[in-house]
């Protein structure tokens, strides 16, 4: 009898934490009320701070949709972005959206969703440079010196197919682009749809944008290995706002339109 009983016991444990495991991001937040969001807000036009210091932007109204779609409200939760992984394990937030990169290093410590958009490095070079680098293997000496943000794509693409040029990179995106702009670097390697609103909002007529993306970047969010539930529930959600013109809307207000600018000023 205590045989079996022990057995039924680790039986029940098993149960329990199974139900545990299936109690996901998105089902705390329903409970909560809030949906918790991790996010570095320094990336035009996903998510930045406006003068009135709110947070906007492309990635920040989809959220929004999301956390509408939940009945929840929006918490977000400004995160550096080379620490934003660690504090999504110590459970700061439930979710990363941060224009994050899915790829293959994070992918092993994380669950991606489908991606809700995908972008490309570019470049920013000094205007001197025009037509003498016209992408971004003519940078791959000793002679130039380039710079992005630190733990993001931009570095690590910086690192591996621009290894032979001098590298220095920042906290964040508009300190690395004014190196450029005052001749400190040569180039600016970044995703596309930030660089093209650098050029003129940052780049004071001092820079040239080389704007064919040279790799394939998807943009994701980011939760928990094995939150499945969570998974489920936003690429459903990514799925319908696509189909319903949701997600047209707010590609349109912020990548075709310059409205959302008078609100940085």
């Amino acid at each position: 009898m205590k045989k079996y009983l022990s057995m039924l016991l680790v039986g029940v444990t098993a149960l329990v934490a199974v139900n545990a495991a299936q109690a996901g991001a998105i089902d705390d937040a329903v409970k909560r009320g809030t949906l918790k969001v991790g996010m570095d807000p320094t990336y035009m036009p996903f998510e930045m701070t406006n003068k009135r210091g709110e947070i906007i932007g492309f990635e920040v109204d989809i959220l929004k949709a999301m956390t509408k779609a939940m009945g929840v409200k929006l918490e977000l939760v400004s995160t550096g972005y080379d620490g934003i992984i660690p504090a999504l394990m110590t459970d700061k937030f439930d979710m990363i959206g941060s224009g994050m990169t899915l790829t293959q290093e994070r992918n092993l410590r994380l669950n991606f969703s489908d991606p809700f958009i995908v972008v490309g490095q570019t470049l920013l070079i000094r205007k001197e440079l025009e037509g003498t680098i016209k992408s971004y293997k003519d940078l791959n000496t000793a002679d130039y010196r380039i710079t992005s943000k630190l733990g993001t794509t931009g570095e690590m693409v910086a690192k591996k197919l621009i290894s032979k040029a001098k590298y220095h990179g920042y906290d964040n995106e508009q300190e690395a682009v004014l190196d450029v702009v005052n001749g400190k670097a040569d180039a600016f390697i970044y995703d596309a749809p930030y660089n093209v609103v650098a050029v003129n909002k940052v780049g004071a007529g001092k820079l040239v944008f080389l704007d064919k993306p040279f790799t394939y970047e998807p943009l994701a969010f980011g939760l928990k290995k094995g939150d499945f539930d969570s998974l489920n529930f936003i690429n459903n959600f990514l799925h319908q706002i696509h189909e319903d013109g949701t997600y047209d809307r707010i590609h349109d207000k912020w990548f075709k339109s310059t409205e959302w600018l008078k609100d940085m000023e």
